[in-house]
């Protein structure tokens, strides 16, 4: 008897439905032989184990017949324990444990124990979402995977601990007529608008920053505009204490930002299951022994990497030099596409990878050039080789570069910031809706309309060319003012875009609809520092 069941499989960060059909043979033998077919991996030959072992311990009996499983579209890989329940149903289903005959409306995923427990699985947020876009109305999945897939509205989601409570609860579907049957469970929901508007706190405030004020509004003006930012200074000044406070100012995920970079996080089985969302931007700092792989992802089954568990978040690579060239290098494509392209001889995956950079970096390899307590006990070939692991085309890429020179006594021992977190969010929020609300209205004209992928910007560093032109217009003083920067400096045209960028943001945290040539003048002084620090 053939019997089908639904289930799906994740690729990237997308997910496609599956058709699990089981077919027995009728065929008597000494025992039951599966055969399972449709490109399955390890894991999802060796789930004809689990699920023997958990049919049978849940209280049936299995027919000594050959048993064929198709995993549909058969040239797709398919991969991971997800498809344990699937297949236990069908096989229910094939031999008439089930009283239901018909359950295309259903998507089943979660791994079997061999006592026929349900084990949580990877990427039941994309599969959530595949369903509804599939029209299929019912998810029935583990108990530990619910709250994330309940954050999809539209589809009924129902939590099981068993494959007998799977059972049971198609059986209730079946004694109901009607299209759409009620069963004998609640499906969960997770209110979605609730928990992204929940009070987030931060343990570590700016307000414990002592000193570094011209840090402080750099650091401002990188968070309410996205842009990238590179710390230069000597050891103990305070660059990481920044950048791990730089999140408390950050503007707050829109529910399409978390739901994004939840499904990225839910493939990567980093999710927090208790939570369901992720709630509050991204904070990713890897250590400097990572490969370019776990830096861009990788793998024979493409995964994410850090960029991408970054994504509408930050990146903070501490030691910047110490990372390997070639892992830098590769950050080259997602500071300016805001994705990463992985290709294999099997497939071609993208991963969204739009993340704000925050970099920090002593100026010598003994930290203490131009500083003015210490001697530098460096060589010029030796900072010049310490420098130039971090090329030209990558600093390029950083719009703000800032000098944090070590803290003085009197600023240590002496008050603590008047200003702390909440005054600056506060601006960051406010410029935030500013650009909110201009890209909202850009979206409604025709020409964005006719521009793909123009207006998907969320801050002024995601500005296109297009956008450049009409939201950064200058006055012929600033335009001089630039004009001559760019002739001095040998700024690159990537460096003038970033330039307006980056005035754009200092304009809207003067809430001006205009750009002054102070906001011109303070956004190249961000540009100053570059390689002209060391020379």
């Amino acid at each position: 008897m053939l019997f089908k069941a639904r289930s799906a499989a994740v690729y990237g960060i997308d997910a496609h439905i599956i058709d699990v059909e089981i077919d027995f043979s009728g065929i008597v033998t000494k025992e039951e032989i599966f055969a399972t077919v449709g490109l399955p991996d390890a894991a999802v030959r060796e789930s004809r184990d689990r699920v023997r072992s958990a049919i049978k311990n849940s209280g049936f009996d299995l027919p000594s017949t050959r048993i064929t499983i198709n995993l549909a579209p058969a040239d797709l890989k398919k991969e991971g324990s997800g498809f344990d329940l699937p297949i236990a149903i069908g096989i229910l289903g094939a031999y008439g444990a089930l009283s239901i005959k018909d359950i295309a409306d259903f998507v089943l995923v979660g791994e079997l124990g061999l006592d026929g427990s349900l084990r949580a699985v990877q990427g039941m947020l994309p599969i959530a979402i595949a369903a509804r876009a599939a029209g299929i109305h019912n998810l029935i999945i583990p108990a530990a995977n619910a709250r994330e897939a309940a954050v999809v509205s539209g589809v009924n989601v129902y939590p099981v601990t068993s494959l007998l409570q799977v059972r049971e609860l198609l059986n209730s579907a079946a004694a109901v007529s009607g299209a759409q049957p009620q069963l004998f469970a609640q499906p969960l929901s997770v209110d979605s608008a609730g928990l992204l508007n929940e009070a987030l706190e931060y343990p570590a405030d700016f307000r414990d920053v002592r000193g570094q004020q011209v840090a402080k509004r750099a650091l401002e003006v990188a968070a309410a505009g996205g842009h990238n930012i590179l710390m230069i200074g000597p050891p103990g000044s305070g660059k990481t204490m920044l950048a791990k406070r730089l999140p408390s100012i950050l503007a707050p995920l829109r529910f399409e930002e978390a739901l994004e970079t939840t499904k990225i996080h839910s493939v990567a089985g980093i999710l927090n299951r208790d939570e369901g969302l992720v709630t509050h931007r991204p904070f990713r700092s890897p250590h400097h022994t990572i490969s370019d792989a776990g830096l861009i992802g990788g793998g024979v089954m493409p995964r994410p990497g850090e960029v991408s568990l970054a994504h509408n978040g930050l990146l903070f690579l501490d030691e910047l030099p110490e990372f390997p060239r070639n892992v830098l290098e590769v950050l080259r494509q997602p500071l300016e596409d805001g994705q990463v392209t992985i290709s294999r001889a099997a497939m071609s995956l993208s991963f969204p990878a739009r993340f704000m950079l925050a970099a920090a970096m002593n100026p010598c390899p003994c930290g203490y050039f131009n500083d003015k307590s210490r001697e530098c006990m460096c060589t010029p070939p030796m900072i010049q080789r310490y420098v130039s692991k971090v090329s030209g085309p990558l600093l390029d890429r950083i719009d703000i570069h800032i000098e944090v020179p070590a803290v003085q006594y009197k600023e240590l021992r002496g008050a603590s910031a008047t200003e702390g977190s909440a005054e600056i969010r506060a601006r960051v929020l406010a410029a935030r809706e500013i650009q909110h609300d201009r890209f909202l209205q850009y979206a409604a004209k025709p020409a964005a309309k006719a521009s793909k992928g123009a207006a998907g910007a969320f801050a002024n560093a995601q500005m296109s060319t297009q956008q450049i032109r009409i939201f950064c217009e200058l006055s012929s003083d600033a335009e001089r003012l630039l004009e001559r920067a760019m002739q001095q400096q040998g700024l690159s045209a990537r460096a003038h875009d970033r330039i307006l960028k980056v005035a754009r943001t200092i304009a809207d945290l003067d809430k001006s609809a205009s750009i002054a040539v102070s906001h011109i003048a303070e956004a190249i002084q961000y540009r100053t520092l570059d390689r002209s620090y060391w020379s």
